[in-house]
């Protein structure tokens, strides 16, 4: 049994492909791990606010010194960061916006990334305090950004793996929908993501899915 968070941030519902794909990530772990608990975190439903002056006063503020307006401030962050601390799993769904993220998935980012709590600064540097997770990042874009004419365009992926790994999270899959908006690919470009998603959930031989 483990315990997963799923990070939607695409505001499109059912039309939207990484939606599509984190809830066929999440079948798979659901079949890997029977009896997992699961916290999904829609931004869209629930954004997060963007970072004001009151919150950042409030990170670098000691909690036993903190005010009511200042631990008013910070507890949706305290709430966001347990989340994460708690997972085993984390399944991220990220589509492309101008070759990086929403800014949905960007507030929530600037909440869990947190001195004293998933890092620490000393003598020898940053040090992630989130370690031991597993995050699978499902990205969906209208071009192809993995290679090609446009792979230094992409400013998503590789934000994304610096970001998690600097709180500890350094064993993350990219799944890719690319080229949703391309007529060469844009038939394919689903079934391939599916099929990539089917391939690292396949139930080894002998065992039932």
């Amino acid at each position: 049994m483990k315990n997963i968070l799923v990070v939607e941030s695409s505001p499109m519902g059912e039309r939207s492909v990484s939606r599509r794909l984190t809830k066929e990530v999440l079948d798979g772990l659901r079949r890997l791990h029977p009896g997992s608990a699961v916290i999904v975190r829609d931004l869209a439903a629930r954004p997060l606010p963007h970072l004001g002056a009151e919150q950042i006063a409030a990170y670098y503020t000691p909690d036993e010194k903190r005010d009511e307006s200042l631990r008013a401030a910070v507890r949706l962050s305290d709430e966001a960061v347990d989340e994460l601390l708690a997972a085993d799993l984390v399944v991220i769904g990220a589509p492309m916006w101008n070759f990086g993220l929403p800014s949905a998935l960007k507030a929530w980012i600037d909440h869990v990334v947190r001195s004293g709590r998933t890092f620490t600064l000393g003598a020898d540097g940053a040090k992630g305090l989130a370690a031991g997770k597993k995050a699978y990042v499902v990205t969906a874009s209208g071009g192809v950004f993995s290679s090609g004419p446009y792979k230094d365009y992409d400013f998503q992926a590789p934000y994304l793996r610096a970001v998690l790994g600097f709180i500890g999270v350094t064993d993350v899959t990219f799944l890719r929908a690319e080229g949703l908006n391309d007529p060469r690919t844009k038939d394919t470009a689903y079934a391939k993501a599916r099929g990539e998603v089917d391939a690292l959930f396949a139930a080894p031989a002998g065992v039932k899915k």
